[in-house]
């Protein structure tokens, strides 16, 4: 809930939320598009003692901060030392202080470190491994592992997609880091392309942010849904209902759609209009967009897309499964690239916030339609 809202009032997030889409600004450009981000050691008016938050709870004096390297809706990410080991680690602060009103403030701090402390239980070689979280002042912060490589997002237009292997791979990987982590009782909630790291040169991939997006009651936040990315959203999760690892599953489906084609199963100018379609209209088949794709290949992502959670993938070992077959079996040659693919320019396909100062994902910048560059490069 923003700042001086009032619990259980829908009405008026969604009012402000829509009310301000034509306000989003494009992000600049950054080293890491949606690593985590802190700038002070001491929240702006906090005494010293409060930014300590607490004897039993790390600050970060512990890091030596260095440039920003990122920015988010709710968060800002700086390149960082942990000055007890000398390594390198990203360091996120999210500004829980302007997001959510007084009352409600100490019940989200709490909220966000236990979701902190499930990530760090997740030992995964394609899971971004955090490091250390704490209070400061009355924000929180997060220190992830600092990895290279350009986020995901990079490769969801036209011209600029990766090869269909190389995407069927990636989806294969990640759903794998799913099915670990669902076994250990972690649910992501915010899948979607500027969510993963990928470094081409190494084979390097990192799925980023578990946890950031629950911030509120269960799987619910208290204005009653989780703040995320909409076009990326299972139907359950949309209506604010409780989830578990097949909602991650949907929204694994929707990414590797976009990958694959440089377009969204679902997309409208109207929030309500692509709540509707996301509820009870199928997706498309992905050959719509892209005729010369495998059969195989638009079942895996038919089920994965399936509006009632029973009847997508049980788990993401089994979706993974179905991609390593599609591999062997159906992939023998490129298919051709789509001639040409939907515009991603709509307000909807980008993380939707209840500030109106940072941009969310797929930022539009001039970049945006120049070829990838050297994709070993920091994003």
């Amino acid at each position: 809930m923003a700042s001086g809202g009032k619990p259980g009032k829908t009405g008026g997030f969604w009012q402000r939320l829509i009310g301000r889409l034509g306000d989003t600004r494009d992000a600049p450009p950054s080293e890491l598009s949606t690593l985590p981000a802190v700038q002070q050691t001491q929240a702006p008016g906090a005494s010293p003692a409060q930014a300590k938050g607490g004897s039993s709870i790390p600050d970060l004096r512990g890091f030596e901060l260095g440039a920003e390297i990122g920015r988010g809706a709710m968060a800002i990410v700086y390149k960082a030392t942990q000055r007890a080991t000398g390594r390198q680690v990203a360091v996120k602060r999210l500004a829980l202080s302007r997001e959510f009103s007084a009352e409600d403030l100490a019940d989200v701090r709490e909220r966000f470190m236990r979701e902190a402390r499930a990530a760090r239980t997740l030992e995964h070689p394609d899971i971004l491994q955090v490091v250390d979280a704490g209070e400061d002042g009355r924000d929180a912060w997060i220190a992830l592992e600092y990895v290279l490589g350009r986020d995901l997002s990079a490769f969801t237009k036209a011209g600029q997609l990766l090869p269909v292997r190389e995407v069927v791979q990636i989806g294969a990987r990640l759903a794998r880091a799913l099915a670990y982590a669902h076994s250990r009782g972690v649910i992501h909630r915010d899948i979607k392309p500027a969510n993963v790291m990928l470094d081409r040169v190494n084979g390097s991939l990192r799925l980023m942010d578990f946890g950031i997006a629950r911030v509120g009651d269960g799987s619910r936040t208290r204005t009653g849904l989780v703040l995320g990315t909409p076009s990326f959203m299972s139907p359950e999760q949309l209506a604010g209902l409780t989830v578990d690892g097949r909602s991650d599953l949907y929204s694994l489906g929707v990414l590797l759609y976009q990958l694959l084609t440089g377009t969204l199963p679902h997309q409208s100018e109207s929030m309500a209009r692509l709540m509707q379609q996301i509820a009870t209209e199928p997706a498309p088949d992905v050959r719509i967009h892209r005729p010369g794709l495998p059969e195989a290949l638009a079942l895996v992502l038919a089920v994965a897309l399936e509006k009632r959670p029973e009847l997508r993938y049980p788990s993401g070992e089994q979706m993974a499964r179905d991609l390593d077959a599609v591999l062997v079996m159906a992939l023998q040659a490129e298919p051709a690239e789509p001639e040409v693919a939907r515009s991603q320019d709509s307000a909807f396909a980008q993380t939707l916030r209840l500030t109106p100062e940072e941009a969310g994902q797929n930022p539009r910048s001039p970049a945006a339609h120049a070829a990838p560059t050297d994709p070993s490069q920091a994003s």
